[in-house]
């Protein structure tokens, strides 16, 4: 695969921190040039929220992205990758 290369990803983003959701859309707002789709549910029975990213990207992106939402305190996040 070239570098050029971009993979679709869904990035799966688990919220029990609500004080990091500016931060969360922060992130998600510099790449928004990547991203195709946006899902957020509020799981209030549990007091979390579940956000899915549909994103277009090289690897490296996706990677930083999900690590820098993941490095958050009360965030949990992973990239899944298509084989494309």
């Amino acid at each position: 695969m070239s570098e050029n290369t971009t993979r679709v990803a869904v990035i799966s983003i688990i919220v029990e921190n609500p004080d990091r959701v500016k931060d969360i859309n922060e992130i998600l707002h510099d790449a928004s040039d990547s991203i195709i789709g946006r899902m957020g549910i509020p799981y209030r029975e549990k007091g979390i929220s579940i956000i899915s990213i549909v994103i277009d990207a090289e690897q490296d992106i996706i990677n930083n992205i999900s690590g820098r939402l993941g490095r958050l305190d009360g965030v949990t996040a992973k990239a899944a990758y298509s084989k494309k």
